[in-house]
């Protein structure tokens, strides 16, 4: 049984690891391209998966960020960011733009936060943070449909060394 209750869902990594093979690639050119900072992708990852419900992929950013030196009251921040004066102009602008591509409006993202991206984000940072949105909300849907537990990839990746239990 998962941590839910439900019996164990199958493990899409093992079904089919050519295209997860093409998504962490995708990341990876996200992250290698240099476009958004480390730790402002934590924010946007750690916001969308709030939004999407994923715990996987939660709990892996919240450590990610940890190892990038992200205070801990910020962290704890990042679901009411819109009320808390932790974030910068820019990296509100990029919360909202996360909220935006993660819960489509019917009338998609206004004018007005697309300036105020424009104030803060280059061409080429915009139309990185754009992919980097869509694949986190990629992986959050794969997470969430196969409900993988939350640390299964810790030392895997890295992320036992956050300190984090």
């Amino acid at each position: 049984m998962n941590p839910t209750g439900t019996p164990p869902r199958l493990n899409f990594a093992e079904q089919s690891p050519e295209l997860v093979k093409m998504l962490q690639d995708l990341g990876r050119a996200i992250t290698k391209s240099g476009h958004i900072e480390p730790l402002l992708a934590c924010l946007v990852d750690i916001r969308a998966s709030q939004m999407n419900g994923c715990v996987f992929c939660l709990d892996m950013h919240v450590k990610e960020a940890r190892l990038h030196g992200e205070r801990e009251l910020r962290l704890h921040h990042v679901a009411a960011w819109r009320e808390s004066p932790l974030f910068t102009p820019k990296e509100r602008a990029a919360l909202a733009f996360t909220e935006a591509l993660t819960q489509i409006a019917p009338t998609g993202v206004s004018d007005e936060l697309y300036t105020l991206l424009r104030e803060h984000f280059s061409e080429k940072e915009l139309s990185t943070l754009t992919f980097r949105v869509m694949t986190i909300n990629a992986w959050n849907r794969l997470n969430v449909a196969f409900r993988t537990p939350s640390g299964a990839r810790d030392k895997a990746l890295g992320l036992d060394k956050a300190g984090l239990v």
